[in-house]
This record gives structure tokens, sequence and C-alpha cells, in this order.
């Protein structure tokens, strides 16, 4: 007899309130939706015991609007100083666009928003006009000791721009979006920091008509979060795009920067190598607002060949075989994958489930092949380049890993499905903590040898919690190592017992000896366990770039960087 399929969810699907606090929890464009698949809800009943019941009706989707009224800290004439500055258009004091710009896309701001948790907003927002606008706004920031926050785009998940102190926080993204610069013979393109992902890659994809070049360009800069996040945000936090094996983090594409700091303007050259010093642009970068205001970056582009595009994607039969095999292609030189994605056996599982290959004739020929699961795992990635570029490296990727007793299903649209679905996967976050599942994120830069020790005790500590999924895959690999991305998923709607485990997993992450954040930055929520991690003598010399360009503490404070933290982040690191 046939197993009966479950219902499907009641998903919501209609349309978000503008002002509520589900316009600002939601993933994404208000209109768009990608729903858990009939596998992957079949997942959830079993792990969590839930039944076609528990999914009957959603609750608590925040469709009611956000509380019309929040105390401001600022004097009617410091606000009229800032519509002198900026004009009263762009200023903004309604608490819903307060709330917008500081909380993020982090779980513990999407949790605090369903239970209506208002807090840490800035007094006003401000759009500025130009760079020449933010040093006025900086400066009088300073004279007025009014702390300053800066916001691009909103999709954080470590509280990176949280308003803790009141002040002011600059949205970039109203008015500072230009392209400054092209040039076609350098390879270089010069924008706002406010501009958004999807529009620098607009400009560059079309070029001839756009910039008046001779070909085609991207900048190779992939994050998840790509229709929703700026560049500024990419270079402040040290991001890392899905494809940055090839194209490199975001350290790699910056050639040059211009911030705004209450010590004064600091604005570097685009040359591709210097030897000028200890290279200031690494020190700016990953600074995340607390030296100041990035107002324009240089960033390195590259020739778009999306018709050299190869895809790839195999199955192992288990974690090792996996790992041996990545940390050879990668170590092979003969050239580096753009995407290079190893899932562990949990993960693989689940995709098995959302991809609609579980329990079907192809998983039964799977298993009866030796690719079991819970042991299986899945390898999947993509080439870019020159043609005989991707060819070669697809050569090498097949020969190593069929060495090592891997299953060639490049034939499979798996890859394609994954390129299709990675900016869209965000969107069933909001589906599931509609019923009381919390799926959370967590990721750390490992070395190889490293990496299966890691590994294993990271879903060891999740594991110990009854009724827990933790996936993991290795999303950015290159020949010294990589990263390792933890996705967590069980029934809460607690804060405590969410932060149980977020801090808990944070301290697993680093006694095991891994890098805390590969690309997500540290905010206020990660940087407790900064100093741990680089050491008292690194930390002095972050306190004292800090005193150095931000000697009143105004520019985002609340203890990013682990900079002027409070007795209760300090205690974090030594466990609840």
């Amino acid at each position: 007899m046939s197993k009966q399929k479950p219902a499907l969810p009641n998903w919501y699907k209609g349309q978000i309130p503008p002002n509520s606090y589900r316009a600002l929890f939601k993933w994404g464009d208000p209109y768009a939706y990608k729903h858990p698949n009939r596998g992957l809800v079949t997942m959830m009943q079993e792990i969590f015991g839930m039944t076609d019941d528990d999914f009957a009706s959603p609750k608590n989707l925040g469709l009611d609007p956000v509380m019309p009224e929040t105390p401001m800290g600022l004097t009617s004439s410091q606000i009229d100083a800032l519509i002198s500055i900026s004009g009263s258009e762009n200023i903004f004091l309604d608490t819903f666009l307060r709330l917008r710009a500081s909380y993020g896309k982090g779980m513990i701001d999407l949790l605090r928003l369903r239970h209506k948790i208002i807090e840490n907003i800035p007094d006003a927002v401000v759009a500025p006009r130009s760079a020449a606008e933010v040093h006025t706004l900086v400066n009088w920031c300073v004279a007025e000791h009014v702390p300053l926050y800066v916001w691009g785009a909103g999709s954080s998940v470590t509280r990176g721009m949280e308003a803790v102190r009141g002040g002011i926080t600059l949205d970039m993204s109203v008015h500072m979006r230009r392209v400054i610069a092209f040039n076609e013979t350098d390879q270089t393109i010069t924008v706002e920091a406010g501009m958004w992902g999807p529009q620098l890659e607009e400009h560059l994809n079309n070029a001839p008509q756009r910039l008046g070049a001779q070909g085609c360009y991207t900048c190779g800069h992939f994050p998840q979060s790509f229709e929703y996040s700026s560049v500024g945000g990419w270079v402040v936090t040290r991001g890392a795009g899905q494809n940055s094996t090839y194209y490199g983090k975001i350290e790699d594409i910056v050639l040059a920067q211009e911030m705004v700091t209450p010590a004064g303007i600091i604005r570097t050259l685009p040359h591709p190598r210097k030897a000028t010093g200890p290279d200031i642009d690494q020190i700016l970068m990953g600074s995340e607002g607390v030296f100041g205001v990035l107002t324009s970056v240089t960033l390195r582009i590259f020739r778009l060949m999306p018709h050299n595009r190869r895809r790839f994607s195999f199955i192992f039969k288990n974690w090792d075989d996996a790992l041996d095999a990545s940390r050879e292609v990668l170590q092979s030189e003969g050239g580096l994958p753009s995407v290079f994605r190893l899932s562990d056996p949990e993960e693989t599982d689940v995709a098995m489930r959302m991809y609609g290959v579980h329990d079907t004739i192809a998983d039964f020929g799977l298993q009866t092949l030796g690719y079991k699961p819970m042991q299986r795992c899945l390898l999947l990635g993509l080439a870019d380049g020159e043609n005989g570029y991707t060819k070669n490296i697809c050569r090498i990727i097949r020969r190593v890993c069929t060495q090592r007793r891997a299953l060639d299903v490049s034939l499979l649209p798996i890859t394609r499905k994954w390129e299709h679905n990675r900016f869209l996967d965000p969107y069933m976050r909001d589906d599931l903590q509609d019923f009381g599942i919390l799926i959370d994120t967590l990721e750390c830069a490992v070395t190889w040898s490293q990496m299966a020790d890691v590994h294993a005790k990271a879903r060891a500590f999740v594991k110990s919690h009854p009724r827990m999924v933790c996936m993991t895959h290795l999303s950015h690999a290159y020949p010294q190592g990589g990263n390792l991305y933890f996705i967590f998923i069980t029934r809460t709607e607690s804060i405590p017992e969410y932060l149980e485990i977020l801090y808990g997993l944070l301290e697993t992450i680093r006694t095991s000896g891994a890098a805390i954040s590969h690309h997500h930055g540290l905010g206020k929520q990660t940087a407790p366990w900064l100093e741990d991690q680089i050491g008292g003598s690194t930390m002095e010399i972050i306190r004292a770039l800090k005193k150095h360009f931000d000697p009143t503490f105004l520019m985002n404070p609340g203890g990013t960087l682990g900079l002027d933290m409070t007795t209760e982040q300090k205690v974090k690191r030594w466990g609840l």
C-alpha cells in the first residue's frame, strides 16, 4: 500500500500590509514566495512529531501595523538642523522606517518582530544625497554628540546596524546608488556604497548600452542575499559571494575606497598591487561602520562569458571521501571552479527531498549502488571563465571525484535547480516560522586540516538538543581551506531557547579553532567572541584604530567589533 501524502500546509499568500510587522520580517520581494515542497513538509512532520493539523493554520503572521509612535531622543532644533542639511523629504521619523533601519534579517530580529518587541532604534533616518553631505552629517554628529549608524539594504544577520544608543541612521540606498566611473581598459568600476547587487550587475552585464563599453562584464560577487544587499554592506563586512572560489571574496575585488570618518576623509588609490606600507584598504574593509561611513568603492570587474559556463554534480558515498576529493580539486593547480558546494550527509538527505529524489526509483537505485541515506554527500558547482579553462576544470573534477568512488550525476538538472533557487531559498524561512519552526544559519572559516573536526564538534553540539536538524555545507572553498556553513532547524518560538543554541554553537566553533565568521561579519551578535579569537594584542590594534578614527565613539556604537560592549555582551563568551 502506498503512503498517504500529507496535506500541504496553508501557506500564507496574501498581501503584506505596507506598515506591518510582516513587511519588516518577510524576506525579499513582498509579492514573492517560495513555499517548502511536500518532501520538506514530510520531513518536518517526521522530525518534530507534527501532524497535518499542526500545519492547518499559520499563526502570528504579523499583519497588524507597527506601533505608530515611539519616543525620539532628538530635540526639535536638532531635527531642524538635519532638515537644513538634507532636506525635509530626506528625514524620516516614523517608527516603521526607524525600525526597518535598525533590525536586519537575523533570527533574533525576526523573533523580536513576531513578538512585537521594538527596541534600539534610531531617533531619525536620514537619506544623504552625496559624499559631501555625508561629511557634513558626520561633522554634525560629532558636534552634537549624536551616534551615527548606516543602513544599505538591511540584510545583516549579525545585528550589524542596530541603533542601541539612538541617534541617526544614514540610509545610503535612496540616493547614493550611482556609477561614479567606469574604466574598461583597467577593468574597474567605481560606484556609490548604496548601490544594490542587482543594479551593479545590470550596469555591468549591459555595459555596452549603459556604460559605452565594448564588452559585457560581471562583478562576480553573488551572496545569497545578492538581491537585497548593497555594495557598501559587502565591503564593510568582508562578505563573500557564492562564486568566491574563482572571483574571490570582496577583499579580493576591492581596489580603492572613500570613507568619511570623524578624523577626516580617507581616499585610497586603485592600484592592483602596491608596497606602500600596511594596506589601508584591508584595514577599512570589515570595519562595519565603527571607523566611518563608506561612500564609494572601486571594484575589479571580469569579462562576462556565460556561454562558457559548465555545471557539475557528484554523489559520494561518505563525507571523508567527499572532503578528500574537494581538497584535491582545489589544490590540483588546474584552475578553480566558480561555485564549489559540498553538502554533508544530513544536508544531502534534505536536498534529496527538496529536489524530489527521496523515495523514488532513482533514490532506490542510488541506495542499491551503495549511496546510502545519512552517509552520501552531494557536490555541485559551476566553472566560469574562458572555454578551455572551464573544460579543463571539469575534466579534473570528474577525474578526482570518480577516483574516490563518486557517481557523476552531472547530466541530471540538480545544479541548474540549485542555480534557479539559490536566491529564493530564504523565502521558505518565513513560511516555516509561521508554523513555529525556526531555521537559522551560522558559518565559520576553517583550514582543510581542521574541517572534519570542526564539522563533528559543531554537529555534536546542535544534536545534543532534542529533535534538531543540523545541515552543513562547504560553500566557499580555497586551496588552504574553506567555509563551513551550518543550518539548524528546531521547533520553537522562544527567544531564550534560540539564543542558547546560537551562543553555544558560536562558542563550540571558537573553541574548535575555526574563525568565527567567514563572510557574515560580526555585528553586535558575534563580536563578544572576537577578542578571544584574535588575542588581546591584536584587539588593542583595533581599539587604537577606533580611537584614531572616532575618538568619541559615535560611529556604530554598542559592541560592534567587540568595542564599547555592555556587561551583558561581555559575559556571553563565557556561557549563559
